[in-house]
């Protein structure tokens, strides 16, 4: 076993990392950015190196500086997490030629995965499975265009080099072709350094089911169950679990020795994962080969009861499998949600700020938080968005949902935007606790999965100032006398009192409030509707008890901003204050950035005529990118920025002269 290993990595991923490695007794070396200088994996690491820039180009991407690290440190290893350096054939190669091990598969087997059009030729002479498509060299735009026909549509679009969800289109009608080839190639060269795509035939309800496989240096492979990662935005998981339900157990067996034909075709060593489209009908298709760990590992981990970055790390050190396929024991459910810094309601967008406030679930048997981050760091445009991963495991999948559910109601952050609310509502959708699922759920269950607590603003917001009334209450400096009238929170004047008023906001709803103090609690009216709460204030939690109801709400409060947590649900509002003015914003949201990011394209010069819908100009955020259309017939006045420009979250990006403009 290794004496000391460097982590190639960042965030949660390098922290789990050394969870494991620290309690097999092996020293941890970690890297960082300039913007990761104070991270948590930086701490919890044995020693650290500064690698450059917050970009991951001058950062975590450096291949040759992070080998040069591992050498002067004396790490007999290198273990590259997932995501940056982990599927690099060059660098795993480079990490041989140092005499240091690379924590994953041969180079070898890092290039026949990584070729998505390789992978398929390598799949279809192992007998597995494949979807009918195109993977050839031969790029010709017309070419693809024919084989896409020849497939049928609806089809797939997909960078040869991808993952992630990064570089894929789905493209409905051969008239949607040319924007989304386009796209694709755009994204594929921008992610991956290729822009060479493939096609294959896009199945319209499938799932996505994926196969754990490890194998050792000896040539021993094994699978290690299921896992269902069938919900998913931009073709990115939002939620997974294991076993896969609804699964024959035929078909399980059939799915997983064909998950390691795919590993043993490719001599392959280490953990990976291969991904299966399952269909209605029972049938499945090879889609890809992950060549390195996967974020829902710990969903596998907590059925098999295996820690697998010990099998790693065992495997990298020449030891052969723990555990023969026989051996393998799976028991309960496991559940995986990613609470991520995002923007459900604007089409899942990257989100950035300070973790200005940040609790989670307590940790148990059955609990799990897999995390990189503390409160009062920053998500910073740099790095993926995600925060956490929270995971849960019980006995059955009712069971484990339930739980789910509970955590999701302790877990509460606030300084940005987060997915929380619709992660609460996911798991708790009738659709998804029958396991009516498919890769399309999230746009079939839009009206359960982005409710908010619409039907219920006016309750929070009475509930929110009466948090303001008892807060104001345990800050005063005045309480000598409790029975002085400054002490009341009513405006007063000699045998008569008013009430006390305030003006809250939330988003773009203005809200009247006025509270009455009497002697057992308070009469607040918001708007046309009248509440009677009694509640008291203890630390960061009001108990308050409306209409004989009693239940306890989490309150933050930032400056004038107050944020109320309550069953899995987030509420935000803002006192508003009468000096602070108002005005509206006049620029046209549809040309404004929707998130800081880069501009990556020019879609429209100044001068040219557009047409609603049509798209001027292309921002990119983690990889993600966004496309700016016109939201109006106009024409392009002026750009305010040009490609490679980085640019902040709401500015105006460029001019559009309404048609209707023109003609006047």
């Amino acid at each position: 076993m290794f004496n000391k290993i460097l982590i190639a990595n960042r965030g949660e991923i390098a922290c789990r990392i050394i969870d494991t490695a620290h309690r097999m007794g092996v020293q941890c070396v970690a890297v960082y950015s300039e913007a990761d200088r104070n991270a948590r994996h930086v701490a919890l690491a044995d020693e650290a190196f500064l690698l450059g820039p917050a970009p991951s180009k001058d950062s975590y991407l450096k291949a040759d500086l992070i080998l040069e690290l591992a050498q002067r440190s004396g790490a007999q290893a290198i273990h590259p997490g997932y995501g940056f350096l982990s599927e690099n054939a060059e660098f795993a190669r480079a990490c041989e030629t140092a005499g240091i091990e690379f924590i994953g598969p041969p180079a070898s087997a890092i290039d026949a995965m990584g070729s998505k059009s390789a992978a398929k030729r390598i799949m279809g002479d192992a007998e597995v499975p494949l979807v009918p498509g195109y993977h050839g060299a031969d790029q010709d735009r017309d070419l693809i265009r024919q084989e896409a026909k020849h497939c049928g549509y609806p089809v797939l679009l997909k960078a040869v080099a991808g993952g992630g969800g990064k570089g894929m289109r789905v493209v409905w009608q051969e008239s949607e072709f040319d924007d989304a080839f386009d796209a694709a190639n755009r994204e594929g060269l921008s992610s991956f350094g290729n822009g060479d795509l493939l096609v294959e035939k896009y199945l319209t309800r499938p799932r996505h089911v994926e196969l754990q496989v490890f194998a050792d240096k000896a040539g021993n492979a094994v699978y290690l169950a299921d896992r269902d990662c069938s919900v998913q935005r931009r073709h990115q998981k939002v939620i997974e679990e294991a076993p896969a339900p609804n699964i024959p157990d035929s078909i399980r067996k059939t799915m997983g020795e064909a998950a390691v034909r795919a590993a043993q075709a490719i001599n392959y060593v280490g953990a990976g994962t291969v991904e299966f489209l399952y269909d209605e009908d029972g049938s499945f298709y090879f889609m890809e080969m992950n060549t390195r760990l996967q974020v829902e590992h710990p969903v596998s981990e907590l059925i098999t009861g295996q820690d697998l970055v010990e099998w790693q790390l065992r495997v990298a050190s020449a030891e052969d499998l723990p555990l023969s396929q026989q051996q393998i024991r799976v028991k309960g459910h496991a559940v995986e949600v990613r609470v991520y810094a995002e923007d459900p309601d604007n089409d899942f967008l990257p989100a950035t700020g300070t973790l200005s406030y940040l609790r989670t679930p307590a940790e148990n048997s059955h609990v799990r938080v897999d995390t990189g981050v503390i409160e009062g760091d920053e998500v910073s445009v740099y790095y993926d968005p995600m925060i956490a991963k929270l995971i849960v495991w019980d006995e059955s999948r009712d069971q484990a949902l339930r739980r789910m559910s509970n955590a999701l109601k302790d877990y509460r952050i606030c300084g940005l935007t987060t997915n929380l609310n619709f992660l609460s509502n996911l798991v708790n959708a009738p659709a998804f606790r029958a396991f009516d699922v498919d890769t399309g759920f999230i746009d079939k269950n839009r009206t359960e999965l982005f409710q908010k607590a619409d039907g219920h603003q006016e309750q929070f917001i009475a509930l929110a100032a009466c948090y303001l009334c008892l807060d104001r209450k345990r800050s005063s400096v005045n309480t000598q006398d409790p029975t002085s009238p400054f002490n009341r929170l009513n405006n007063w004047r000699l045998n008569s009192t008013s009430p006390q008023p305030y003006r809250l906001i939330h988003g773009d709803q203005h809200y009247q409030v006025n509270v009455l103090e009497m002697a057992n609690g308070f009469e607040i009216s918001v708007n046309s509707s009248t509440f009677k709460i009694q509640g008291k204030l203890l630390d960061e939690t009001l108990t308050a008890t409306l209409n004989g109801h009693q239940f306890n709400v989490a309150v933050f409060k930032q400056d004038q901003q107050i944020t109320l947590f309550r069953d899995g649900i987030s509420f935000s509002c803002e006192r508003h204050v009468e000096d602070h003015g108002e005005h509206e914003d006049e620029s046209s949201g549809s040309l404004c950035a929707p998130m800081n990011g880069t501009v990556v394209a020019i879609l429209k010069e100044p001068g040219s005529q557009v047409e609603a819908g049509e798209g001027l100009m292309v921002i990119e955020a983690m990889k993600i990118e966004q496309t700016i259309a016109a939201p109006c017939d106009g024409t392009v006045t002026e750009l305010f920025f040009q490609a490679g420009d980085l640019v902040d979250e709401g500015v105006e990006l460029l001019a559009l002269t309404p048609a209707e403009a023109e003609e006047s």
